[in-house]
């Protein structure tokens, strides 16, 4: 059974990330156009390029804070299987869960300043 669930979700991760892929590898960037023949064309590829940056980091933070999710959820998950089973372990299990926790928020976090990177600086 946990097999079955985790070979699910794998796949759909996967998919996930294969989408995103070709997403980046498809689509066409007007950045990189040869010359600008008037402003109204200017102002269009102006707007196409802050589109793509909210784009980018729309999935950015859309794909850090998804898979953080299922990280916690499977963290939580398993330590309350884990103190279900050993109560006297508890103190251990807390402290390695809110240790792992905290990781996976940092990661999150440093997902969230490159977006602002992406929307500010780029």
């Amino acid at each position: 059974m946990k097999t079955k669930t985790i070979k699910k979700i794998t796949k759909v991760i996967t998919m996930l990330m294969l989408i995103m892929v070709l997403g980046i590898i498809v689509a066409p960037n007007k950045v990189y156009a040869a010359d600008v023949a008037s402003e109204e064309e200017a102002a269009a590829d102006e707007s196409s390029v802050i589109g793509d940056k909210a784009l980018a980091a729309g999935l950015a933070i859309g794909l850090a804070a998804g898979a953080g999710a299922i990280g916690m959820g499977w963290a939580i998950a398993k330590s309350a299987e884990g103190v279900s089973r050993q109560p006297e372990a508890e103190s251990k299990i807390r402290t390695m869960l809110m240790l792992g926790l905290v990781f996976v928020e940092t990661a999150i976090i440093y997902a969230l300043i490159v977006a602002i990177l992406i929307i500010f600086v780029l």
